[in-house]
């Protein structure tokens, strides 16, 4: 199974000012995107074959917010892209890898996605979506 980077996430308090040092630097924004079941407003700046992607939280429960309270803004995911992620899935679940959730979920641009805890990724939250 190949895997490639497919964005770094980073949690931000405003999306406006987030955007702009991107916007300085000429690189492209994409539109503003609503991800209600994990109550963020998201932004990808694309860059090479990667994107940076920039989370604002909606409400004051959730996971960015919590996030931003507990360590303020900043880096917050590293995403993978896998050519199947049911199949990772899995193999993760039959090797005891723990996930935040056990529901492969649809998030931004109608990705599926799933995110293993940091527990068992050496500290980082790291999140897998399909190809």
């Amino acid at each position: 199974m190949s895997f490639s980077l497919d964005h770094i996430g980073i949690a931000v308090k405003s999306l406006a000012q987030a955007k702009a040092i991107y916007e300085k630097l000429g690189l492209p924004i994409a539109a503003e995107e609503v991800v209600p079941d994990e109550k963020v407003r998201v932004v990808m700046v694309p860059v090479e074959n990667t994107r940076i992607e920039l989370l604002q939280a909606t409400s004051d429960d959730s996971p960015i917010a919590n996030f931003i309270a507990k360590r303020g803004g900043g880096l917050h995911h590293v995403c993978l892209r896998v050519p199947d992620l049911s199949a990772a899935v899995k193999r993760l679940k039959a090797d005891g890898v723990r996930l935040v959730s056990d529901e492969i979920k649809t998030g931004a641009g109608g990705h599926r996605y799933i995110f293993i805890h940091p527990h068992s990724a050496g500290g980082v939250l790291v999140e897998l979506v399909e190809s």
